[in-house]
Order: C-alpha cells, then structure tokens, then sequence
C-alpha cells in the first residue's frame, strides 16, 4: 500500500468509497473498518466544531443497520449531550435516502490518577518485535499471529488457535491524515476477525462494535488479541484487547450472526502492500 490510498474521497459532503472499502462478502458491500472509520471521522469532526479540544474518546458503539454498499454516502452528526466532563456525539450513515449504520461517542475529560491500587490482569498483550514487523506509519498487509508466529500469510492462520493482528491504519478520506481515534474506530471492527476465525474461514458476520478506550493510541498502528468468546445457537460474542507498542489502549466487543452460506475464507486470499487481493 502507499500512503496515497484511502477508504473514500469527498464529493462536496458526502464520502465516496474507494475500492479498498469493499469486503469480501460482497462486490458491492462495503467492510465495518472503512465503515466505523467513516463513521468515526464524522464524530471527531463535530466535536472540533464544538470547540472541545479538551475530550478524548473514551467510547466508540456501531451500529450495523443493513449492509452498506459501494455507493456515497452521507453522514449527519449531532451533540446529544454536553457537560463540562462530557460530550455524547452521535453520527448516522446514511445511503440513497436510507439509514445505514450509526455511530455513538463518547468524549470524556482526563484527569488525574487516583491513588487506590486496584487489580489489573498480569498478562498484557505486546506488539510484535520491531525486528519482526518494523514500524511503519505506512498502511500495509496485516500481520497476524496464532499458534503460528506472526506473519501477513493468512493460509497458516486458518486454524481453530487464538489469534491476534497487528494492522497500520489506512487514512479514512483522502488527503487528510488518519487519527488516532480514527485508527483505533476502524481497526476495531477486525475484532470479528480475531474472535471468529476458525479452520473453515470466517462464518460470522458481526452486527455491531463497541469499543472503550483508556487513551488514544500513539501513533497508528493497532493490535487486536483475542480474549474472549462465546457462541450458542449461531449467535455469537467476542472480545478482544486493543494494543499498539506502548501496551494496552482498552477492549472491543462485537456480537456476531452465523452466516455459512457466505463464508469468507482467508486462507484463499493473499494481499500485496498496495493492496491488491490476490490467490496464495
């Protein structure tokens, strides 16, 4: 990939999807992360308008109302609710008239550390070696690590084993840098991608996002580690913790539907550093 490419490109207010925006389910379906990374983009940008360079994101909830496809897409964004600590921004996706998706921030104030000690788990997840994946603030192939190291090889990841990415995020618009918040929005939709990749690809397909964060990342690029999943009657729920290089950020958590029919198998899949698919 170059830093040229981009999820979408600005027709007046809309966002055009660019082909790096299509998934794998369909020609004409557009992926959760170019989704929620629009979604997000529209959210920072109202609250730059209300002035409040003083938040950070803090919550970050999608909702998947209908596919949503290749075609531009409008995006309205409102403050619902604003204190001095505080601001809830809402945005809706909308597509030829009709509501597609619909994202919910949550922007709070930082503050000072409390001095309780509270517990925290001994096992945090860490970035891949920096002389197994170098840094780049470059967007490329993902990296994936389970019980095979880590690797952008996704036919030796097509196991029933844990699994973690590590992905550089791609700019949301054209022309303007991604931030961290973008990134991290974005890259949380792969959560479905850690948590329900098995041996026969992915046969789920999730309907939401939600994802927390302690801080924003530094930088853009972000892991997921798989932490957690649970499935009964084709329902299934999975979480996963957001890292980048300094450690921990928070967790996303996505619910997910059985969808066999329409398996997206990654182990017939190889992708090039400019984004190309291709076979292995």
């Amino acid at each position: 990939m170059t830093d040229a490419i981009s999820f979408f490109t600005r027709d007046g207010d809309d966002l055009v999807p660019e082909p790096l925006a299509c998934s794998m389910w369909s020609q004409d379906q557009m992926h959760g992360v170019a989704l929620s990374g629009a979604l997000a983009w529209a959210a920072e940008r109202r609250l730059a308008e209300a002035g409040r360079t003083d938040l950070r994101p803090a919550r970050w909830a999608v909702d998947l109302f209908r596919p949503a496809r290749m075609v531009p897409c409008t995006l309205s964004a409102a403050v619902e609710r604003e204190g001095r600590r505080i601001c809830l921004v809402d945005v809706i996706l909308s597509q030829d008239g009709e509501r597609v998706a619909r994202g919910t921030a949550t922007f709070l104030q930082p503050s000072a550390s409390t001095a309780g000690e509270v517990w925290e788990p001994a096992e945090r997840p860490e970035a891949p070696a920096p002389e197994v994946v170098p840094p780049s603030a470059v967007p490329r192939a993902p990296y994936v690590r389970s019980s095979a190291g880590w690797s952008q090889d996704f036919l030796a990841h097509q196991n029933a084993a844990r699994k973690a990415t590590w992905s550089t995020a791609v700019p949301v618009v054209a022309g303007e840098p991604v931030t961290g918040f973008q990134a991290a929005a974005a890259t949380a939709d792969g959560a479905s991608m850690v948590t329900n990749w098995g041996t026969r690809g992915i046969e789920y397909i999730n309907t939401d996002i939600t994802l927390t964060l302690a801080r924003e990342p530094e930088g853009v690029e972000i892991g997921l580690l798989a932490t957690d999943r649970v499935e009964h009657d084709g329902i299934a729920v999975g979480t996963a913790t957001v890292f980048d290089r300094r450690g921990p950020l928070g967790s996303v958590l996505v619910a997910a539907l059985a969808n066999a029919r329409r398996t997206v198998d990654l182990g017939s899949v190889t992708y090039t550093d400019d984004g190309r698919r291709g076979s292995p």
